[in-house]
């Protein structure tokens, strides 16, 4: 039986749009064998409740979405992750947040809890206090070799860098290994969302990743209405297109500048923040932030787009194009550049397949997938945009995938402002029970989010995961082989968010 048979042989749940399937603690002991027979089932997340744990999958075929859960009988669960590698970080979360062990698991090491927490699975319904202790120091995998040394970097980094270790095996000035310890930035997102209305828990939502604020605010918000049954008015999915577009462009421009500054080629790093400033500044014109926090909420967005704003937004993006050619030359005729750029941080494409890498970092290295188109959702069902593909997998591919969106990007805003539909931008929420999911593409990859409402509107479950969770561990792959100083570069080319898997 494959594994998506077994899924969905489960019982039904009733989850919107997505079904979820309540399987057996046996039926669950038997995905993992399933799964290997199945490679086109990609593993989206994990997480767990109190007693249960919970994956989403993608069939990569159809794009469609299938959600299963299982108890987990005394504790324990069977692990994925010896088949799904992209398991092994949310199987150490979930024994640091749920309390619940992976029986098998590739790796159980703490992820979370680096020995401070007062309270040994504080989300599992039954925290057990623990004892005051010196916290332990972190354990990471051995490297043997000859001539094998470590370099340890961070927490704590230069400039507003948010803080991960890095532990570095190196011999001579090659890595051999890389290893990132997060869980700095944890501030308990998941517990202060339970037991709060919809419309209340949505701040912490818009804040799990700063940068994408938008991107996690409209998947928490659809996964919400999709719960409820509420209809969005029109008006309003347009200004969630332009708000999400806008946070793309800001943040690639973002990015392609950082990169050629850790390239030592400061001009490109410049005219890039510059021009990222002209379309942050016309985001607070348009919507009274510049980052657009908070403006996605369930049922639609607030406020309404402000007089002017259209203007000033679309005067920001002329600018943007204006430059891009310039710039785009700049970066390709300069040898010095090319050469650190071109076979640089190199992802194997079957690396990329493997963990579901999406965003970039999967577009850079041929996974075409984008969640605007499959399983897709409006306004992008009828703006249908093009999906920039590169092949080589370097730094250089995944920045020229940036480049690519930051033109299409720019052609949806201006199509979708120059057709705006009238009316109201916020649709009531009715206190009701019900269940839903959502999957929306961000400017690292596809944002999802899960969550359970009881008969009075108030969360009783819930999960958030940004893309990183399956990148962070592509950065490590990436970087072996590389020197130690292309490590800023690589890192910045795969930009993954610290905080939005610290949850």
């Amino acid at each position: 039986m494959s594994a998506s048979t077994l899924i969905r042989a489960g019982a039904p749940q009733g989850a919107q749009p997505a079904e979820r399937y309540l399987l057996a603690a046996e039926a669950w002991a038997r995905l993992p064998a399933a799964l290997l027979a199945e490679p086109g089932l990609a593993l989206l997340a994990l997480w767990a409740e109190p007693g249960m744990v919970h994956a989403a999958f993608l069939e990569e075929a159809s794009a469609a979405v299938l959600l299963a859960s299982a108890p987990a009988e005394g504790g324990r669960y069977a692990a994925l992750s010896p088949v799904r590698p992209g398991a092994i970080r949310f199987e150490r979360m979930i024994r640091d947040l749920w309390g619940l062990t992976a029986e098998d698991a590739v790796d159980l090491r703490p992820w979370l809890d680096h020995g401070r927490w007062e309270l040994a699975g504080p989300m599992s319904g039954q925290p057990a206090a623990l004892p005051g202790a010196e916290a332990p120091q972190p354990a990471f995998l051995p490297v043997e070799g000859e001539g094998i040394h470590q370099i340890p970097v961070g927490p704590i980094h230069a400039g507003v860098i948010e803080p991960g270790h890095f532990r570095f095996h190196v011999q001579g000035e090659v890595v051999v290994r890389l290893e990132a310890r997060l869980g700095y930035a944890h501030k308990g997102t998941l517990s202060l969302m339970l037991g709060k209305p919809a419309r209340a828990a949505a701040a912490f939502a818009a804040r799990l990743s700063g940068d994408s604020t938008v991107a996690h605010g409209w998947a928490f918000a659809a996964a919400v209405e999709a719960a409820l049954g509420v209809a969005v008015p029109p008006r309003a999915v347009a200004l969630r297109g332009v708000m999400a577009e806008l946070e793309r462009v800001h943040n690639h421009l973002n990015d392609w500048g950082f990169i050629c500054n850790d390239a030592a080629f400061a001009f490109p790093h410049a005219r890039c923040g510059y021009l990222r400033e002209g379309v942050l500044r016309a985001c607070a014109a348009a919507f009274g932030h510049r980052l657009m926090m908070d403006r996605v909420l369930p049922g639609g967005v607030a406020p309404d787009i402000a007089a002017g704003g259209a203007a000033a937004i679309l005067a920001a993006l002329d600018a943007v194009e204006a430059e891009m050619p310039a710039l785009l030359r700049i970066y390709d005729s300069h040898s010095s550049l090319q050469d650190r750029m071109v076979g640089t941080g190199f992802l194997d494409p079957d690396h990329a397949a493997r963990f579901a890498a999406g965003g970039f970092v999967g577009r850079g290295s041929g996974r075409g997938f984008d969640a605007r188109l499959r399983p897709g959702y409006a306004p992008y069902d009828w703006l249908l945009p093009t999906i920039a593909v590169e092949t080589g997998g370097d730094v250089d591919a995944r920045v020229r995938v940036r480049v690519a969106e930051l033109a299409a990007s720019i052609g949806i805003v201006r199509r979708l402002l120059a057709d705006l539909p009238a009316g109201e931008t916020l649709a009531p929420l009715p206190a009701l029970a019900g269940e839903g999911s959502a999957l929306i593409e961000g400017f690292r990859g596809e944002c999802f989010a899960w969550l359970r409402l009881d008969e009075s509107g108030v969360i009783r479950g819930l999960f958030l995961r940004d893309p990183s969770w399956l990148q962070w561990p592509l950065l490590e792959a990436a970087i072996a082989g590389n020197i130690v100083a292309d490590f800023p570069l690589c890192n910045k080319s795969f930009n993954c968010s610290y905080s939005g898997v610290d949850l």
